[in-house]
């Protein structure tokens, strides 16, 4: 071969190795991808379903799947706050009417609403054409946190000559794999007016902007046999920039006048203030979750998986909305309906849900309240609250645990989800989930009539059980409830994955629970 053609052969050969243009957009550009990642899932279609043309119900089912929009979804929503602001914007788009609970609502069958509490939980109801009295909620119930570093009230610090941030963890979270990743931050600002008034603003600075390095093992011989057990306290705290004077020349003397001046490097404020528009001692307060700046994406050999943070448990929330929303498109789609249909999605889960925006407060039920009072245009006693309640039921949707292929033994023998399979019903005889015999037979029995698979989840007796908002939500007033989630790997780590297939799965259970759950609980007699 002469050393011409080797070359060119060599140069071809990196050609094709060479990433697209979309995909090596970087990350400190406005948006992630040049297009919306739905349509770029959709331009690509004929390669991730690998059928021919001829295959009409293959096709019209990759034109059905949400998954495409679920990643931009999750793209947007590196925060509860944005993932909220995201739900809001949905709902407004597809005809939902804002709601604002500090006023009177005005109400009326074959409506659709919602409202949000803190930004960081939601309530969407549709109000079948039929309600009266007396009939039930079928809600489907998810939440918006997910394990994280958050910034302390008092974050600036320095080392060794680098500007530090130190955060505090929040939840359960997987902390040695935020080490080595390209960090940036996200969450919320109060921000002071002109006027002396002050707004609450989002913000989110997408270009990688932190990181925590791990030591190099050359300083660390025994870590990859003793493994790796950082002090969360010491070694879990993000490096901002190195101590320059210069850095910080941006900032003027007034960006020192934040209410506490030396609670946050003075670098970091000119950053976000960058972000929203305004002046860094105009940034009263600020709420800041550390991200991971990698995008979600398909992967696999086939791109049979999402790698994505945060799917536990937005994937559940982006489902249940868009079955909401879908379910209702159209007036018809409400006109034999009794029941009202209710998504609610809350905040702190991850931390025991014991907040003003999590299922612990009484949210969902005030809201349950205030419905059935507004329909109903007169004063309605404890009895038609509690009528409404006997006949609600509740899917509590969260991630569940898929069989590790390498930890198969963690699982007990009879009960291993598996990706791609559908919904895992979650039991556990100690109440850890609150699904009974019952409320397990319904949510089957709806995916039965629609041909849809489940799965069925228990833990090893010698292991212990977590839990979910479901019990919380079924004890405080005693409505029905099944748990159940998507089966999904690396849970609580920065970067997690499920099945592309069991996201339209689910979707569709849901939407089939919306519009079948009502003829399938009549014919079931529990209590008479």
């Amino acid at each position: 071969m002469s050393a011409t053609l080797a070359m060119a052969m060599a140069m071809h050969h990196l050609q094709l190795l060479k990433p697209s243009p979309t995909l090596a957009r970087p990350l400190s550009a406005p948006l992630l991808f040049s297009t919306p990642y739905a349509e770029r899932l959709r331009s690509v279609s004929t390669l991730s379903v690998r059928c021919s043309k001829s295959d009409e119900p293959a096709q019209a089912a990759q034109s059905q799947s949400i998954v495409g929009d679920l990643l931009d979804y999750l793209n947007e929503s590196w925060t509860q706050f944005h993932a909220t602001a995201e739900a809001k914007k949905q709902l407004l788009a597809a005809g939902f009417h804002l709601l604002n609970e500090d006023e009177e609502w005005d109400l009326k069958p074959g409506g659709r609403y919602f409202f949000t509490r803190n930004m960081s939980s939601l309530i969407a109801f549709a109000v079948g054409e039929k309600y009266t009295l007396g009939c039930g909620f079928h809600v489907i119930a998810a939440h918006t946190d997910s394990p994280c570093p958050k910034l302390k009230p008092r974050s600036a610090s320095s080392k060794s000559g680098y500007l530090m941030m130190n955060v505090q963890t929040y939840g359960a979270g997987l902390w040695h794999t935020w080490f080595d990743r390209d960090l940036s931050v996200a969450g919320r600002a109060i921000v002071r007016t002109n006027d002396g008034s002050f707004l609450h603003k989002l913000v989110k600075v997408e270009r990688p902007l932190l990181r925590v390095p791990t030591l190099a093992i050359h300083l660390d011989r025994a870590v990859n046999t003793d493994g790796f057990k950082p002090n969360l306290e010491t070694h879990l705290v993000p490096l901002l920039g190195k101590k320059h004077e210069a850095a910080c020349t941006k900032s003027d003397e007034s960006s020192r006048s934040f209410s506490s001046k030396t609670a946050h490097h003075p670098l970091l404020l000119q950053v976000l203030s960058d972000q929203l528009g305004c002046s860094s001692d105009e940034i009263v307060s600020l709420e800041l979750n550390i991200c991971d700046t990698q995008p979600s994406c398909l992967g696999g050999g086939n791109d049979e998986f999402i790698f994505s943070g945060r799917l536990d448990n937005l994937a559940s929330s982006f489902c249940a909305l868009r079955a909401l929303v879908d379910s209702c498109k159209q007036p018809v789609d409400l006109s034999d309906e009794h029941a009202i249909r209710m998504v609610a999605l809350f905040d702190n889960e991850e931390v025991g849900s014991g907040s003003m925006q999590g299922a612990g407060a009484p949210t969902m039920f005030q809201a349950v309240r205030r419905i059935i009072n507004c329909l109903a245009q007169e004063y309605v006693g404890e009895d038609g609250f509690e009528r409404a309640i006997r006949q609600s039921f509740l899917v509590s949707a969260d991630m569940a645990h898929g069989v590790h292929p390498n930890y198969s033994d963690k699982h007990e023998e009879h009960h291993r989800p598996e990706l791609q399979k559908g919904m895992v019903i979650k039991h556990n005889a100690n109440q850890r989930y609150a699904t009974s015999g019952v409320t397990a037979f319904l949510f089957k029995e709806v995916a039965r009539i629609h041909d849809i698979p489940t799965q069925e989840f228990v833990v090893r007796n010698d292991m212990g059980c977590g839990s979910t908002i479901g019990p919380i939500l079924a004890s405080g007033v005693g409505i029905r409830t099944v748990d159940c989630g998507i089966p999904q790997l690396s849970m609580h780590s920065v970067r997690e994955m499920c099945g592309k297939e069991d996201i339209d799965t689910a979707y569709q259970h849901f939407k089939a629970f919306y519009s079948s759950f009502s003829s399938v609980d009549k014919k079931l007699s529990v209590d008479y």
